[in-house]
C-alpha cells in the first residue's frame, strides 16, 4: 500500500466510498470493485510535493513567504497547508486536487470546524444581495403611487432603501439595483456598542486607519473592513425580523400585546433547555458521587450557601448528616469558626423544604437555579436521559424565569425578547446559508458571525464559490466518477453520476454581481499580490476573484476595565477562497494548531502568496493540458 501523504485525495475518496456503501475499509478492499476518481493524478502529486517543500525556509524565501504578516525562517516547518481545486463541468464540480502537507489522514478542508475570519463576509454579502433580489421581485413592478403606500418598519433599513431606490429609479433592472446595493455605504467606526448575543459588544477593524471611513460595501469587501459588515449583518437581522410572516417584533412595541406572555414563556423554555444542556454535559458520564463533587467544586463555600444547597438536594437528611456535611466542607475556612450547634440548627431550619422557591434558593446559593435543580433530579434519577430531564423540568424552566413576568421588569423583558428575536432571525439566516452550502447545523446568534465566529470549512466555502462561478446554480461535488462491480461476471454492474441534480439557489444577476465584487479583491484588495499571476499563453490574464480571511482563535482572561490579563492561542488560520478563469475554483488554507500558534502573526497574505507560487504548476492544467490520466483505486 502507498503512504497516506501520497494519497490524501484517494484516502478521502475511499472514506467517501466506504460511507456510501456502508462498509468498513477492510471490507471495501475485498469487494470486486473498480472506482475511478476525479482527481488529476500527476497534478495531485506535484501540488503535494510543492506544499511539503514549503517547510524548507530556503524554498519558502524563494516563493516569497518570509516577511511581515507572513513567516520567519524558523516558523516555516510548523505551518500546515491544505489545498483543494475544483473544475466546473456540465453536471458537477469535480475535485481535481485535494491535498495537504501533513502525514495525517484527517482532512482540514472537510473534517474540521475552523474560524476562518473574514471569509464569512462573503456569506453575509451573498445573503444581502439575495435579499435585494427578493425586494426587487416584490416591489420592482409597482407603480410610484403603489410604492408610496408600502408600509416599512422603522428599523427595516433594507426594505426602506429598496422602496426609495425604485421610486427614484423606476423600471431599473435587478442587475442595476444590485450594483447600487453594492455602492451603499456603512460606517467603519468602532465607537458604537451593539446589543447582540444577549449583551452589549464592541467590535474593531484590523487597521485603525479605517476607523474614520464610510466605505461602500464593495470597498469594505475589497479591503475586508469589519465594522461595515457588522452593521450590514444587523440590517439583515432586522430585515428578517420585521418581514417574517408572524412578526414577533410587535412584542417589542407593545407591552400589552397578548402574545407577549406566550413569547416570554417560549423564551424561558428555550433558554432553560439550553442551560440544562450545558449543565448536563458536565455530569453526563459521572457517577453520583463524582457529580456531587463536580457541583460542589463550582461553589464558593459559605455556611449559608452550603446550607441552601444541602437542604434543597437532600431535604430528608437528618440534622446530624447536615451538620457533618457543613463541617467537612467548611474545614479550614473562615466559615468554620461560626459553626456552633445553635448556628447549625438555625441554618437547618431556615433553608428547609418550602422556605424558598427554586429561583431564590439558587440565588442564595449563588448557583444557576437549573444547575441546582438538575443536581437534585440526578440524585433521584441517576440514569435519566437528557430528553427525560427536559420533560421533567417543564415547570422549573418557567419558574426560574418567572421574574420576567413581573411588571416592574419591563426593561428586562425587552432585553430578553430582543435576544429571542435575534435567535429566531439567525435561524432563518442559517437556512439561507445552508442553501448555498454552509456545512453546520446552527449559527452563533451574534453579529460576530459576520466576521467568522460561527466557523466554516474551506471545502464549504469553495462550494459557495462554485455556485457563484456557475451563475447561481448549485451542482453536486464529485470525487468518484464511476463504480464498476464484478467486471466480467454475471453480476457485472456499472454506476455513474446521476444527471439532473443541479438546482438554482441564487439569481444569475446575484452571481454576476458577486463575481464583480470578488474580482476587486484580487485586482486592488487584500489578494492583490496574486493579480496577474495566472495568464493565457498570449499573456492575457485569466479572470480571477476571491475572498481572504484570517482566524486568530484565542481564549482571553479579561480583568477590570476590559484589560486582557492573559491570552492563549487555540489555533491560527488564514484562508483564500478563489476562482480562476471560467471553470476552476478552490481554497488554500494555512493552519497552525494548538498552543504553537501563539507566536504566529501571519494573515491571509500567506495563502495568497502560496497560491501565487503554485502558478507554474497549475497553469499547464488550467490552459487545458488535461492529458494526465485520472487516478483510480481498485479493490479485488
Amino acid at each position: 500500500s502507498q503512504k497516506i501523504e501520497a494519497n490524501k485525495g484517494i484516502s478521502v475518496a475511499r472514506s467517501r466510498l466506504a460511507a456510501l456503501l456502508d462498509r468498513p475499509l477492510y471490507d471495501l478492499d475485498r469487494l470486486d470493485l473498480s472506482a475511478t476518481s476525479t482527481l488529476q493524478g500527476r497534478l495531485q502529486e506535484q501540488i503535494t510535493a510543492y506544499l511539503k517543500q514549503l517547510a524548507d525556509p530556503v524554498y519558502a524565501k524563494e516563493i516569497g513567504l518570509l516577511g511581515e504578516r507572513l513567516l520567519t525562517p524558523a516558523s516555516t516547518p510548523q505551518v500546515r497547508y491544505s489545498f483543494t481545486l475544483f473544475e466546473r463541468t456540465a453536471d458537477s464540480a469535480r475535485v481535481r486536487v485535494q491535498t495537504d502537507n501533513t502525514d495525517q489522514p484527517f482532512d482540514i478542508n472537510e473534517g474540521s470546524k475552523l474560524e476562518l475570519g473574514s471569509t464569512a463576509k462573503l456569506r453575509v454579502l451573498t445573503t444581502y444581495l439575495q435579499i435585494i433580489a427578493e425586494l426587487h421581485e416584490r416591489y420592482g413592478a409597482l407603480t410610484p403611487a403603489a410604492l408610496k403606500k408600502v408600509e416599512v418598519a422603522e428599523q427595516d433599513r433594507l426594505s426602506r432603501w429598496a422602496v426609495d431606490y425604485l421610486l427614484q429609479n423606476p423600471g431599473k433592472s435587478l442587475a442595476d439595483m444590485l450594483e447600487a446595493a453594492l455602492d451603499r455605504t456603512y460606517s467603519a467606526s468602532p465607537g458604537e456598542s451593539f446589543f447582540t448575543g444577549g449583551g452589549l459588544h464592541r467590535f474593531h477593524n484590523f487597521r485603525n486607519q479605517d476607523n474614520g471611513r464610510n466605505p461602500s460595501l464593495r470597498d469594505a469587501l475589497r479591503e475586508s473592513i469589519n465594522l461595515p459588515f457588522i452593521r450590514l449583518m444587523r440590517d439583515l437581522v432586522r430585515y428578517v425580523t420585521y418581514t417574517s410572516a408572524n412578526n414577533s417584533a410587535q412584542l417589542l412595541k407593545d407591552d400589552s400585546e397578548p402574545r407577549r406572555q406566550e413569547y416570554l414563556a417560549q423564551f424561558a423554555d428555550r433558554e432553560g433547555t439550553a442551560f440544562l444542556l450545558k449543565f448536563w454535559k458536565k455530569y453526563q458520564k459521572k457517577d453520583t458521587q463524582a457529580r456531587l463533587e463536580t457541583f460542589l467544586d463550582s461553589l464558593h463555600p459559605t455556611p449559608i450557601r452550603l446550607a441552601a444547597v444541602h437542604r434543597y438536594l437532600l431535604p430528608d437528611a437528618s440534622r446530624e448528616s447536615f451538620n457533618s456535611f457543613l463541617r467537612a466542607r467548611l474545614a479550614g475556612t473562615k466559615g468554620q469558626q461560626t459553626l456552633n450547634d445553635k448556628r447549625l440548627d438555625t441554618l437547618y431550619d431556615s433553608y428547609g423544604p418550602g422556605a424558598y422557591d427554586l429561583p431564590d434558593q439558587g440565588y442564595i446559593a449563588k448557583v444557576h437555579p437549573l444547575d441546582l435543580w438538575l443536581m437534585g433530579y440526578l440524585l433521584n434519577h441517576p440514569d435519566a436521559t437528557f430528553s427525560e430531564i427536559v420533560k421533567a423540568s417543564q415547570f422549573e424552566r418557567q419558574e426560574v424565569y418567572s421574574w420576567l413576568f413581573k411588571s416592574r421588569h419591563q426593561s428586562a423583558r425587552d432585553g430578553r425578547i430582543r435576544t429571542m428575536l435575534e435567535i429566531e432571525a439567525f435561524l432563518e439566516i442559517h437556512q439561507r446559508w445552508k442553501a448555498v452550502g454552509y456545512p453546520f447545523d446552527h449559527l452563533v446568534p451574534s453579529l460576530a458571525t459576520a466576521i467568522g465566529s460561527s466557523g466554516d470549512r474551506p471545502a464549504a466555502l469553495a462550494e459557495l464559490m462554485g455556485i457563484i462561478l456557475n451563475d447561481g446554480v448549485r451542482i453536486p461535488v464529485l470525487r468518484i466518477d464511476s463504480l464498476h462491480f464484478a467486471a466480467g461476471t454475471p453480476y457485472d454492474t456499472r454506476l455513474i453520476n446521476a444527471p439532473d441534480r443541479a438546482r438554482r439557489v441564487m439569481p444569475s444577476e446575484v452571481a454576476t454581481a458577486l463575481r464583480g465584487a470578488l474580482s476587486q479583491v484580487v485586482d486592488a484588495g487584500t489578494a492583490k499580490r496574486v493579480a496577474g499571476s495566472f495568464k493565457h499563453a498570449d499573456g492575457t490574464p485569466l479572470a480571477m476573484g476571491g475572498k481572504t480571511g484570517t482566524g486568530d482563535n484565542r481564549i482571553e482572561a479579561i480583568g477590570a476595565g476590559g484589560r486582557i490579563l492573559s491570552s492563549k492561542a487555540i489555533n491560527r488560520t488564514a484562508t483564500f477562497v478563489f476562482y480562476i478563469g471560467e471553470r476552476h475554483f478552490g481554497t488554500l488554507t494555512a493552519f497552525v494548531p494548538g498552543s504553537s500558534a501563539q507566536g504566529f502573526t501571519f494573515t491571509s497574505a500567506l495563502p495568497v502568496q502560496v497560491l501565487k507560487g503554485m502558478a507554474p504548476l497549475l497553469m499547464p492544467y488550467l490552459q487545458g493540458d488535461e492529458q494526465n490520466a485520472c487516478v483510480s483505486s481498485t479493490g479485488k
